[in-house]
C-alpha cells in the first residue's frame, strides 16, 4: 500500500483498538496495510487514493445491490429528512415485517433488532424459554455472533461440553453449549442420544459462511430437522448471511427446510445496521410485551435501516429467479477460473459457489467442515490476496471468510477478475 494508507493506519491505531472496529478489517490474516475506503459505486470500491477495486467484500455481504444504489440512497435520504430515530412505532416497521413474512414463509411474525449477534442471542433465549431446556447445539466453525454462549472452541469429542473461546467469557456461560462438526449428522445424533431431553435448540448456518463458504452435504439439514422434531427441540437457521442471498427465501427455500426460528441481518438492512429474528406466532408471542421473554433495543426498527431494507427486498423480489441465477452463474465462473488456473500451475485449490456467495481454498480435496478449512494453505492465500489487491480486485482478507457477488457485477468485472486470477496464480506457480 501507499504512504497515505500507511499513515492512515498509524493514525487509526492511536485512537481505535488495533486501528479497526472489527478484527478482520486489520488484514491480520493476509498482512499489509488495510484498504481505507473512501467511496463505492456499483461493483466498485475506491480507496483514499482513489484507486478502484472490483469489490467482492461488499461490506461482508449486505450490498447485494452494490455500492450506493440510487434507489436505496434516495429512500434513506427521504427517511433521514423526516428524522433518524423516534423510539416509537412507525409504518415502515410494519411494512418491512410484512415483506419479510411474505418472502420467508416460516416467519409468521418478526422482531427487529440492530445486528446479527442480537438476533441470534435473542433467538436462543427464546428457544430456551419456549422448550424449558438449557442446552444448545452449534457447529465447529459456524459463527453466530459474539454472545458469550456462542464463543465456543471445538471439543475433543462430540459430547464434550464447550469451553470459552475468548478471554472474558466465563466457563459457566458455555457449559450448556454443545458442539459438533459441520456436516456430521452422526455426531449430532450422538449428542441427542446422550442429552436430547436437555437440548433446547440446534442453531446452524444453512451454508456455512464463516469458515469460508462451505455447503451442506445432502441430507444434513433435513436430518437436523428430523432430529429436532423427534426430540422436541427447535431448529434455528442462522440466515444472517444466507438470507435473501442464496435464494429470495434464503437457505431454507434453497434446501427445502422449514425451521422453527430464523435469524436475519446484513441484506435486510440494505447496508445499514440491522438484524431480525422470527418464526411462528406460537413461539414468538413469548417475547415481551406479549410474553415474559425480555428483549429490547433503543434503535430497533429505526427508519433509516427500514427504508434501506424495504427497497432492497422489493428490488430482489422484482428481480425474481433470474437475478439469483445470474449471481450464481457469476460466482461459479469465478470459482471455475480459480480452479483451472490453480490446476494449470499445479497448485492444490478448491472452491464453492452458491447464490451470491463463494469460497476459494488452497486445498487439494473437498471442503465440508472446519477441519478441512483449517487444513487449507493460508500463507498461499495471503500471497494470492495481495497479488489480486495489487491488480485492483478486493477479496475477503482471510481464506476463512466468504466472498460475495452483487447484482451490479457483470461481464466486464468478471473478465477483469478472471484475468487477475490467472496472473496471480501464475505468480504462485
Amino acid at each position: 500500500m501507499s504512504q497515505l494508507s500507511d499513515a492512515a493506519f498509524v493514525a487509526a491505531k492511536k485512537h481505535l483498538v488495533g486501528g479497526v472496529n472489527s478484527p478482520v478489517r486489520a488484514f491480520g490474516a493476509v498482512g499489509g496495510t488495510p484498504v481505507f475506503a473512501e467511496r463505492g459505486e456499483g461493483p466498485y470500491l475506491y480507496d483514499i487514493e482513489d484507486k478502484r477495486y472490483v469489490d467482492y467484500l461488499l461490506s461482508w455481504g449486505p450490498l447485494i445491490w452494490g455500492h450506493a444504489h440510487p434507489s436505496i440512497i434516495a429512500k434513506v435520504t427521504e427517511a433521514a429528512r423526516k428524522g433518524t430515530s423516534f423510539g416509537l412505532p412507525t409504518l415502515l416497521e410494519t411494512q418491512m415485517a410484512a415483506l419479510v413474512s411474505e418472502l420467508v414463509p416460516s416467519v409468521e411474525i418478526v422482531r427487529m433488532v440492530n445486528s446479527g449477534t442480537e438476533a441470534t442471542m435473542s433467538a436462543l433465549r427464546l428457544a430456551r424459554a419456549y422448550t424449558g431446556r438449557d442446552y444448545i447445539v452449534k457447529f465447529e466453525g459456524c459463527y453466530h455472533g459474539h454472545a458469550d454462549s456462542l464463543l465456543v472452541k471445538a471439543g475433543s469429542g462430540v459430547a464434550t461440553l464447550g469451553l470459552p473461546d475468548s478471554p472474558g467469557v466465563p466457563r459457566g456461560a458455555t457449559e450448556t453449549t454443545l458442539t459438533a462438526p459441520y456436516n456430521d449428522l452422526e455426531a449430532v445424533k450422538a449428542l441427542f442420544l446422550a442429552q436430547g431431553e436437555q437440548i433446547a435448540a440446534v442453531i446452524v448456518e444453512p451454508v456455512a459462511g464463516n469458515m469460508g463458504c462451505v455447503l451442506p452435504k445432502p441430507g444434513f439439514l433435513s436430518g437436523l430437522r428430523t432430529l429436532t422434531e423427534d426430540y422436541g427441540a427447535l431448529l434455528i437457521m442462522d440466515e444472517v448471511m444466507t438470507g435473501f442471498r442464496v435464494a429470495l427465501g434464503g437457505g431454507q427455500e434453497r434446501f427445502g427446510i422449514r425451521p422453527d426460528l430464523t435469524t436475519m441481518g446484513k441484506i435486510i438492512g440494505g447496508g445499514l445496521p440491522v438484524g431480525a429474528y422470527g418464526g411462528p406466532r406460537e413461539i414468538m408471542q413469548r417475547i415481551a410485551p406479549e410474553g415474559q421473554v425480555y428483549q429490547a433495543g433503543t434503535l430497533s426498527g429505526n427508519p433509516l435501516a427500514m427504508s434501506a431494507g424495504l427497497v432492497t427486498l422489493q428490488m430482489l423480489r422484482d428481480g425474481g429467479k433470474a437475478l439469483y441465477e445470474g449471481l450464481e452463474s457469476y460466482g461459479r465462473q469465478l470459482v471455475e477460473t480459480f480452479v483451472s488456473a490453480g490446476n494449470k500451475e499445479g497448485i492444490p485449490v478448491y472452491g464453492h459457489a452458491i447464490g451470491g456467495m463463494f469460497g476459494l481454498f488452497f486445498h487439494a480435496g473437498p471442503v465440508f467442515d472446519y477441519g478441512d478449512t483449517m487444513a487449507a494453505n493460508r500463507q498461499t492465500y495471503a500471497r494470492f490476496f495481495q497479488n489480486m489487491l495489487a491488480q485492483g480486485v478486493l477479496l475477503a482478507p482471510s481464506q476463512l471468510e466468504t466472498g460475495f457477488v452483487s447484482a451490479m457485477h457483470g461481464p466486464a468485472e468478471l473478465a477483469i477478475t478472471q484475468e487477475a486470477i490467472e496472473r496471480a496464480m501464475a505468480s504462485l506457480g
